[in-house]
């Protein structure tokens, strides 16, 4: 494999990078099929006994290859009946996020919980639910050291660094320490006839703003993340529906919001077979320039039994189109939803 190095003017720039964005959370374009990762309160929204889910995203291949930004996800919760129409519910959640020539590396993992109340409903009437979860765990983050080099290590006579050659960075091999951090968040959704639904949910990531310094600097820390989410699923006739919505999240001094619509076809048949074919749009603030568009995603997501399947890609329409000629990101979700012991009727929608 071929190895890339930096010198220490390139480090110099990679320390600047990571001190203004490592402050930041990975982010998924399909937020709508990462529940785990986008609402503490999701966890055991969903129709069945237990779910799994796993998400994958590529960004910037184009013109970062071989060592694109990569981000990998998988969860799994499960939810037991509390009384007649209430539900407790428990998940465990994992994170490895990957940058750069040098690997900035941010892995997490969290379990969490929460609890699903019935707030109204009936068999004529639509059901209310509100739903309250909390997440607590650890993560570290790190850089690969041995793919740096220094100007200490340059060689004048054969032009190249030497890299058996001590570099003197006293914070070389430098770690971040194993911190707590901790989530919350709320979710209220209604559902209505023909599996129609509305839901709008808040979190709040990074309660406690754990120090993520990778030298001796306990101010800097994670900052923590709020957001909120409103979106559902229309019918339009037996086969036809639209599912739309939109996220805003905010972490430190960054901003954004996607907004788009899902159009969904289903044969309404036992075995049931749906498409999903959509189209989101996300604006971000970059520094003073305000709110601009940053990409547009094409989404498209099978539904089969148990299975939901969706794949996209993020257009670039910003700026950044000089560099990668407007090809962004791929990403890829898939998640199985075990069914209950005992067929009842939906008390949860399948966002």
């Amino acid at each position: 494999m071929k190895q890339f190095y930096l010198p220490a003017a390139g480090l110099l720039f990679l320390l600047f990078f990571c001190q203004n964005v490592s402050g930041q959370d990975p982010r998924f374009s399909q937020y709508f099929a990462s529940p785990w990762n986008l609402n503490p309160a999701m966890t055991g929204a969903f129709d069945g006994r237990w779910r799994a889910t796993i998400n994958y995203r590529d960004q910037w291949s184009s013109f970062l290859a071989p060592v694109p930004f990569r981000t990998y996800s998988a969860a799994a919760d499960f939810r037991m009946e509390v009384g007649r129409e209430d539900y407790f519910a428990l998940g465990i959640g994992v994170m490895h996020d990957e940058a750069g020539t040098a690997r900035y590396v941010q892995n997490k993992v969290h379990l969490g919980g929460a609890f699903l109340k019935q707030l109204s409903g009936g068999p004529r009437q639509a059901d209310h639910y509100l739903a309250a979860g909390a997440q607590v765990g650890f993560g570290q983050n790190n850089i690969d050291w041995s793919r740096l080099w220094f100007s200490r290590q340059f060689d004048p006579t054969s032009e190249t660094p030497d890299l058996n050659a001590g570099n003197g960075e006293p914070n070389a091999g430098a770690n971040t320490n194993i911190y707590l951090d901790f989530n919350a968040g709320l979710l209220w959704y209604m559902l209505f006839g023909n599996n129609g639904f509305w839901s709008a949910g808040a979190a709040l990531h990074h309660i406690n703003q754990p120090v993520i310094s990778l030298v001796e600097d306990d101010g800097e820390r994670l900052y923590s993340r709020w957001s909120g989410h409103v979106g559902g699923l229309l019918p339009l006739t037996d086969n036809f529906g639209l599912l739309p919505g939109v996220l805003v999240m905010q972490q430190g001094p960054s901003f954004e919001t996607d907004f788009g619509l899902n159009v969904r076809y289903s044969n309404n048949d036992r075995n049931e077979l749906a498409l999903r074919l959509g189209a989101w749009a996300r604006l971000g603030n970059r520094q003073d320039k305000g709110l601009q568009m940053d990409a547009v995603t094409v989404v498209a997501m099978l539904e089969l039994e148990r299975w939901m399947l969706g794949m996209s890609y993020d257009v670039t329409v910003s700026s950044l189109t000089l560099a990668n000629n407007s090809r962004g990101a791929f990403e890829l979700s898939l998640t199985y939803f075990h069914p209950a012991e005992r067929r009842r009727r939906v008390s949860c929608p399948r966002f």
